[in-house]
């Protein structure tokens, strides 16, 4: 008899290999919950950035795993609850940020797009591979700063290359160690959890 483990069905998310077989609304509820608050904490690892309104912060980079680790729907559900909480008074965006006001909002804006896409990749096995996850990663960041930059753009009276400045370039040195970390982590727990698909 085999001990090797069963490759897991076409369109599965890490998060779908969890046991959940008569708790699944409960584990799905534990999962959006645990997500948004991920995404909170890791907000609050924030480095100013010279000249920018905008910190360098861990919640992309959380937020993006989060969409691949639980796909499409569950990470849209995440990054919803986080943006509609924190715009409520939860003081869990960037620098314990919260409400509606701040130039940043646009990139959580753009996290809870990037989630839902990212997600809709994983499904499809774009978390499986190196090259795969490069792709993913990378669409996902272009995402947010296609929401954030514009969004950062308006809220402050920046022109469009004011904003790139300040809310893109001083960041890809990180996204790309992000990216690197991601494509590390993700095929590796396929590779162990022995689920290549």
């Amino acid at each position: 008899m085999s001990t090797a483990a069963a490759p897991v069905r076409s369109g599965a998310v890490l998060a779908d290999l969890l046991p959940a077989a008569r708790h699944r609304y409960a584990v799905d509820a534990a999962l959006v919950l645990g997500g948004a608050a991920l995404t909170g904490i890791a907000a609050q690892i924030a480095v100013p950035v010279p000249g920018s309104p905008v910190p360098v912060t861990g919640q992309t980079f959380a937020a993006l795993l989060i969409g691949t680790a639980l796909g499409a729907r569950r990470g849209f559900l995440s990054l919803a609850l986080y943006a509609l909480v924190g715009m409520a008074g939860m003081p869990w965006f960037a620098e314990a940020g919260s409400g509606w006001s701040m130039p940043s909002l646009g990139y959580v804006f753009g996290m809870l797009l990037a989630a839902t896409v990212v997600g809709a990749l994983a499904r499809r096995g774009g978390d499986r591979s190196v090259l795969r996850t490069a792709g993913t990663m990378v669409l996902g960041s272009a995402i947010i700063y296609a929401i954030g930059v514009p969004y950062l753009a308006l809220s402050t009276g920046m022109s469009m290359s004011a904003a790139v400045a300040a809310g893109l370039t001083p960041f890809l040195i990180g996204d790309a160690l992000k990216a690197a970390l991601a494509m590390g982590v993700l095929p590796a727990t396929w590779k162990l959890l022995g689920h290549r698909g």
